[in-house]
C-alpha cells in the first residue's frame, strides 16, 4: 500500500487482479512479469518525438491502411506476463482479434531506453518478446544517438548516423537512418 495525496493505494497480488485494477494517476506505469507488479517510467515528451517521426514515416508509407502504431498498449506475452512495449505494430486482424478480446502479440516492438532502464531488465524483456513471436525488435537509445535491431536475439545490427534501420519482414520497406531518427532531436531538452 502507498498513500499518494490523500488517497491509499492498494497494489494487486495476483494477474487476475492486476488485470482488473484501476491504475493509479500517480506518474507510473505498471506490468506483471514474474507474479509480480512492475513499476516503470511512462514514455516522456522527448520520446514521443521519437514516436512523432516514426509515426509520420509509417503513415508516409501507407501502413496504416494495413495496421497501427500505439504507444505503450497491453501485451499479454504469456498468459503470466503483461508488457507495456514504448511501441507496437499491430495488424487491422489483430486490432478486431484485440476488439474480441482475444489477446495479440505485436509483431514489431520498439522500446526508447532511457537512462533509468536497467540492462538485465531490458535483456528480460527482448527475451520474452522473442519468446512470445515478435518478430523484430528495435531499441533506440537517445543519449548514444544508436538503434538496435533485433530479429532474434542473436541476430542484431547495431545501427548510428546514417545506417538505415528497418523493420523487414513485419514492414517491408519500413526504413529510416538513424540521422533522421534525432534530425531534431535535442537530449539536453
Amino acid at each position: 500500500m502507498v498513500k499518494i495525496q490523500d488517497s491509499i493505494i492498494q497494489f494487486p497480488k495476483t494477474l487476475e487482479a492486476f488485470l482488473d485494477w484501476q491504475q493509479p494517476n500517480d506518474g507510473v506505469k505498471y506490468e506483471w512479469y514474474n507474479d509480480e507488479l512492475v513499476q516503470f517510467e511512462g514514455m516522456k515528451k522527448k520520446q514521443y518525438y521519437i514516436f512523432d517521426i516514426l509515426n509520420i514515416l509509417f503513415i508516409e508509407k501507407g501502413y496504416h491502411r494495413k495496421g497501427t502504431l500505439m504507444t505503450e498498449p497491453d501485451v499479454m506475452l504469456t498468459q503470466f506476463q503483461m508488457r507495456r512495449p514504448d511501441i507496437a505494430y499491430f495488424s487491422r486482424e489483430q486490432i478486431y482479434q484485440g476488439r474480441e478480446g482475444i489477446d495479440v502479440i505485436p509483431t514489431f516492438a520498439i522500446e526508447v531506453i532511457s537512462p533509468n532502464d536497467h540492462l538485465i531488465d531490458v535483456e528480460a524483456k527482448l527475451i520474452e518478446y522473442f519468446k512470445a513471436d515478435v518478430k523484430v525488435v528495435w531499441h533506440i537509445i537517445p543519449e548514444q544517438e544508436v538503434v538496435y535491431v533485433y530479429t532474434s536475439r542473436k541476430d542484431v545490427k547495431i545501427c548510428f548516423d546514417d545506417d538505415i534501420c528497418s523493420a523487414k519482414p513485419v514492414l517491408e520497406d519500413f526504413e529510416i537512418s538513424v540521422a533522421d531518427i534525432f534530425k531534431d532531436y535535442k537530449v539536453s531538452e
